[in-house]
Protein backbone atom coordinates (compact mmCIF):
# COMPACT_ATOMS: atom_id res chain seq x y z
CA UNK A 1 0.00 0.00 0.00
CA UNK A 2 2.20 2.86 -0.97
CA UNK A 3 -0.23 5.36 -1.91
CA UNK A 4 -1.33 5.15 2.01
CA UNK A 5 -0.64 8.08 3.69
CA UNK A 6 1.12 7.28 7.07
CA UNK A 7 -0.08 8.24 10.60
CA UNK A 8 0.27 12.05 11.81
CA UNK A 9 0.64 12.88 7.89
CA UNK A 10 -1.62 15.97 6.17
CA UNK A 11 -2.84 15.69 3.20
CA UNK A 12 -0.95 17.90 -0.19
CA UNK A 13 -2.91 21.00 -0.52
CA UNK A 14 -4.17 21.69 -3.76
CA UNK A 15 -3.57 25.28 -5.31
CA UNK A 16 -6.59 27.62 -5.13
CA UNK A 17 -8.31 27.79 -8.63
CA UNK A 18 -9.72 31.51 -9.15
CA UNK A 19 -13.06 32.10 -11.20
CA UNK A 20 -14.00 35.20 -12.62
CA UNK A 21 -17.43 36.88 -12.36
CA UNK A 22 -18.77 36.06 -15.44
CA UNK A 23 -17.63 32.21 -15.07
CA UNK A 24 -20.71 32.02 -12.12
CA UNK A 25 -23.49 29.60 -12.64
CA UNK A 26 -26.32 29.14 -11.06
CA UNK A 27 -26.43 26.49 -8.38
CA UNK A 28 -22.72 26.55 -8.32
CA UNK A 29 -20.34 26.65 -5.04
CA UNK A 30 -16.65 26.16 -4.21
CA UNK A 31 -15.62 28.95 -6.23
CA UNK A 32 -12.46 31.41 -5.16
CA UNK A 33 -12.56 34.68 -6.58
CA UNK A 34 -10.43 38.17 -6.08
CA UNK A 35 -13.42 41.29 -6.22
CA UNK A 36 -13.51 44.99 -5.04
CA UNK A 37 -16.70 46.30 -3.41
CA UNK A 38 -18.46 48.98 -5.30
CA UNK A 39 -20.86 49.23 -2.35
CA UNK A 40 -22.45 48.01 0.10
CA UNK A 41 -25.85 48.15 1.96
CA UNK A 42 -26.65 47.09 5.41
CA UNK A 43 -30.09 45.05 5.32
CA UNK A 44 -32.64 46.53 8.32
CA UNK A 45 -33.12 43.57 10.69
CA UNK A 46 -36.56 42.38 11.19
CA UNK A 47 -38.72 41.51 13.82
CA UNK A 48 -41.17 38.14 13.45
CA UNK A 49 -44.19 37.89 15.55
CA UNK A 50 -45.08 34.24 15.90
CA UNK A 51 -41.48 33.39 17.39
CA UNK A 52 -40.01 32.72 14.10
CA UNK A 53 -36.76 35.04 15.15
CA UNK A 54 -33.68 33.99 17.06
CA UNK A 55 -33.50 31.85 20.00
CA UNK A 56 -33.62 34.05 23.18
CA UNK A 57 -30.25 35.53 24.19
CA UNK A 58 -29.01 35.50 20.82
CA UNK A 59 -27.95 38.62 18.88
CA UNK A 60 -29.79 39.21 15.64
CA UNK A 61 -27.63 38.17 12.27
CA UNK A 62 -26.23 41.18 10.55
CA UNK A 63 -26.27 41.41 6.75
CA UNK A 64 -25.58 43.37 3.90
CA UNK A 65 -25.89 43.47 0.51
CA UNK A 66 -22.34 44.31 -1.15
CA UNK A 67 -21.94 44.80 -5.16
CA UNK A 68 -18.38 43.05 -5.47
CA UNK A 69 -16.94 42.55 -9.23
CA UNK A 70 -13.75 42.15 -11.26
CA UNK A 71 -13.08 42.97 -14.42
CA UNK A 72 -15.57 40.95 -15.89
CA UNK A 73 -18.60 41.74 -13.85
CA UNK A 74 -20.74 42.61 -11.19
CA UNK A 75 -22.67 40.34 -7.95
CA UNK A 76 -24.36 40.24 -5.22
CA UNK A 77 -22.61 39.21 -2.23
CA UNK A 78 -25.04 38.46 0.74
CA UNK A 79 -22.62 39.36 3.63
CA UNK A 80 -23.17 38.29 7.22
CA UNK A 81 -22.37 39.63 10.64
CA UNK A 82 -18.30 40.04 10.70
CA UNK A 83 -17.95 39.99 6.43
CA UNK A 84 -20.24 43.08 7.31
CA UNK A 85 -17.30 44.92 9.13
CA UNK A 86 -14.38 43.25 6.40
CA UNK A 87 -16.54 44.57 2.54
CA UNK A 88 -16.23 47.92 2.85
CA UNK A 89 -16.77 50.09 -0.37
CA UNK A 90 -13.37 50.40 -2.14
CA UNK A 91 -11.74 47.04 -0.38
CA UNK A 92 -10.35 44.10 -2.30
CA UNK A 93 -11.33 40.81 -0.85
CA UNK A 94 -10.50 36.96 -1.66
CA UNK A 95 -13.89 35.25 -1.56
CA UNK A 96 -12.79 31.31 -1.10
CA UNK A 97 -14.80 28.58 -0.89
CA UNK A 98 -18.23 31.12 -2.46
CA UNK A 99 -21.49 29.46 -3.33
CA UNK A 100 -24.01 30.87 -5.89
CA UNK A 101 -27.63 30.96 -4.29
CA UNK A 102 -30.80 31.93 -5.76
CA UNK A 103 -32.80 34.87 -4.38
CA UNK A 104 -36.32 35.38 -6.30
CA UNK A 105 -34.72 33.97 -9.28
CA UNK A 106 -31.35 36.07 -9.46
CA UNK A 107 -28.16 34.68 -8.32
CA UNK A 108 -26.48 35.64 -4.95
CA UNK A 109 -23.04 35.11 -3.79
CA UNK A 110 -22.52 33.99 -0.16
CA UNK A 111 -19.83 32.57 2.08
CA UNK A 112 -20.80 30.36 4.50
CA UNK A 113 -19.03 28.92 7.71
CA UNK A 114 -16.98 26.48 5.61
CA UNK A 115 -15.48 29.33 3.43
CA UNK A 116 -13.54 32.52 4.05
CA UNK A 117 -13.34 36.33 3.39
CA UNK A 118 -9.98 38.22 3.29
CA UNK A 119 -9.54 41.27 2.60
CA UNK A 120 -6.16 41.92 0.69
CA UNK A 121 -4.14 44.31 -1.18
CA UNK A 122 -5.98 47.06 -3.82
CA UNK A 123 -6.39 45.13 -6.77
CA UNK A 124 -5.14 47.00 -10.26
CA UNK A 125 -7.87 46.30 -12.35
CA UNK A 126 -11.58 48.18 -13.01
CA UNK A 127 -14.72 46.87 -12.03
CA UNK A 128 -16.81 46.28 -14.92
CA UNK A 129 -20.29 47.44 -13.87
CA UNK A 130 -22.44 47.16 -16.63
CA UNK A 131 -22.42 43.11 -16.88
CA UNK A 132 -24.52 42.59 -13.17
CA UNK A 133 -25.36 38.99 -13.21
CA UNK A 134 -27.89 39.66 -10.46
CA UNK A 135 -30.07 41.08 -12.70
CA UNK A 136 -30.37 38.36 -15.00
CA UNK A 137 -33.29 36.52 -13.77
CA UNK A 138 -33.55 32.61 -13.99
CA UNK A 139 -36.60 30.34 -13.99
CA UNK A 140 -36.54 27.03 -13.19
CA UNK A 141 -38.19 24.16 -16.30
CA UNK A 142 -39.19 20.99 -16.06
CA UNK A 143 -38.75 19.41 -19.26
CA UNK A 144 -41.31 16.36 -19.89
CA UNK A 145 -39.10 13.31 -21.49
Amino acid sequence: MATAAKVGEKPALRKPVFVKVDQLKPGTCGHTLTVNVVSANPVPARGRAGGGGPAVGSRPARIAECLVGDETGVIVFTARNEQVDLLMPGNTAILRNARIDMFKGSMRLAVDKWGRVEVTEPANFAVKEDNNLSLVEYELVNVPE
